[in-house]
């Protein structure tokens, strides 16, 4: 166990300092191709409830997307997590500018006082950030479970999708029994299906 632990802390930090190299200027170019293509994606378009992320310092920036998402007419839903337990309630957004707030990772979540819940059952595709992914759709995220603890909460019909920098696809994550794995990576690069 120790070593799957240690193998991911080494395996946050290479995609860390990959990431880090990566200017300003290409990261957006990236981020630009992977959106156009989870807007291009049947998944998305077919969605009616998208669970989306606001983006952490490593992760593909989702700011445009989430504005994008409610000008296609979709309910746009975003997790916020309990610190004590970091389980996770959905809320729908409706102005992400007004709806959201800091959360305990950092990381903006919507203000329950402002946003409505939304059940988990009701969400169709579920956007799902991370740090490394593998192409059998293993998923290493920033250590502290949420997303693990997130995934089992939504229906098995729920399409659970990745946005990554191809610079974040590895050969193989290291896993263990609780991590859970998304279905489909969306790089700059392809579009993975998990294996």
């Amino acid at each position: 166990m120790d070593e799957i632990r240690s193998a991911k802390e080494q395996l946050r930090k290479d995609v860390i300092q990959v990431l880090n190299r990566m200017g300003e200027k290409q990261r957006a170019a990236k981020t630009a191709v992977i959106e156009a293509k989870l807007l291009d994606l049947a998944n998305f378009q077919e969605a009616r409830v998208v669970l989306l992320y606001a983006e952490r310092e490593h992760e593909v920036r989702t700011q445009p997307l989430l504005r994008k998402t409610l000008a296609l007419g979709k309910i746009l839903a975003l997790p916020a997590f309990d610190p004590e337990r970091k389980k996770p309630s959905f809320f729908k957004v409706d102005h992400p500018e007004k709806d959201l707030q800091p959360g305990p990772r950092g990381a903006l979540e919507p203000r329950p006082e402002r946003c409505k819940p939304v059940m988990p059952q009701k969400v169709d595709i579920a956007i799902i950030p991370g740090l490394a992914f593998d192409e059998k759709g293993g998923r290493l995220g920033s250590g502290w479970g949420g997303y693990d603890r997130l995934i089992p909460e939504l229906p098995i019909t729920t399409r659970k999708v990745a946005l990554a920098f191809e610079e974040q696809i590895v050969s193989q994550v290291p896993l263990e029994h609780h991590d859970k794995p998304v279905d489909i990576i969306i790089t700059d690069k392809r579009v993975i299906y998990k294996i």
